[in-house]
C-alpha cells in the first residue's frame, strides 16, 4: 500500500507534486509550532505557579524582583519584572497604563505563530482540494487520449488527484485542532494576568 501511494505521488504532474510539497511544508512547520508551544506553554504555566508562591510569602517589591529575574516566561513575572524596571512609573494612572502596556506585549507572545495555524487549518484543505481538481483534470485527459474509459486507465489518475485532498486534510486537523487548543491555554494565561494586574497595581502604588 505504502509503495502503491509513493509511486503515485512519483507519477503526479508537476502541479499536483508542487500542491503536495507546499501541504507537507505547512504541515512540517504546523507540527514545529505545536511542539513548540505546548514546551512553552508548559514551562510557563510552572514559572508563573512559582512567581506566585514567591509573591504569596514576600510583597515586597525588590525581593520579589531579585527573586523571579530567572523566569523568562511567565507573563505575570514579566509584566511585573517590566513595571518595577520601568523608570516611568509616578502615580497610580502611569502604572496603570504601564500595566496594560505590558500585558498587551504578553498576550502577543503567548498567541504568537497560532495565526500560522489557523491559516494552515482554514487553507490546507482548499490547496489539496485544487491539486485533487487538478488531478482529475488530467485524468480526463487521458481517458480522451487513450480512447478509453475503463477503470485501469481512469483509476491512477484518480487516486492520484485524491491523494492531495487526504494530505491537505492531514495538514490542516491537526493545525486546527492545535489552534483552539493553544489559544484556549492563551486565553485563560491572559485573564489571569490581567486579574493578577489589579494586585500588582496596589503593590506598585502602595510602594511608591
Amino acid at each position: 500500500m505504502n509503495n502503491s501511494v509513493i509511486q503515485l505521488i512519483l507519477n503526479a504532474g508537476y502541479i499536483v507534486k508542487a500542491v503536495l510539497l507546499l501541504l507537507l511544508s505547512f504541515s512540517i512547520i504546523s507540527w514545529a509550532i505545536i511542539f513548540f508551544k505546548q514546551r512553552y506553554f508548559s514551562k510557563a504555566n510552572k514559572e508563573s505557579e512559582q512567581f506566585l508562591k514567591t509573591y504569596r510569602s514576600s510583597r515586597e517589591p525588590k525581593a520579589l524582583f531579585q527573586a523571579t529575574r530567572g523566569l523568562m516566561l511567565s507573563p505575570i513575572a514579566n509584566v511585573f519584572k517590566a513595571v518595577y524596571s520601568d523608570e516611568a512609573k509616578k502615580d497610580k494612572n502611569e502604572i496603570k497604563r504601564l500595566l496594560r502596556r505590558y500585558e498587551t506585549l504578553e498576550s502577543v507572545k503567548l498567541e504568537k505563530y497560532l495565526n500560522f495555524l489557523a491559516t494552515t487549518g482554514s487553507t490546507a484543505p482548499f490547496i489539496g482540494l485544487f491539486g485533487t481538481v487538478w488531478g482529475i483534470m488530467n485524468a480526463f485527459h487521458g481517458i480522451g487520449s487513450a480512447g478509453s474509459a475503463s477503470l485501469a486507465v481512469v483509476a491512477p489518475g484518480i487516486a492520484e488527484a485524491l491523494i492531495a485532498t487526504a494530505v491537505g486534510l492531514a495538514a490542516a486537523i491537526p493545525a486546527v485542532i492545535a489552534y483552539n487548543y493553544y489559544l484556549s491555554m492563551s486565553r485563560k494565561m491572559i485573564i489571569e494576568m490581567e486579574d493578577f494586574s489589579e494586585d500588582l497595581l496596589e503593590l506598585f502604588t502602595s510602594a511608591a
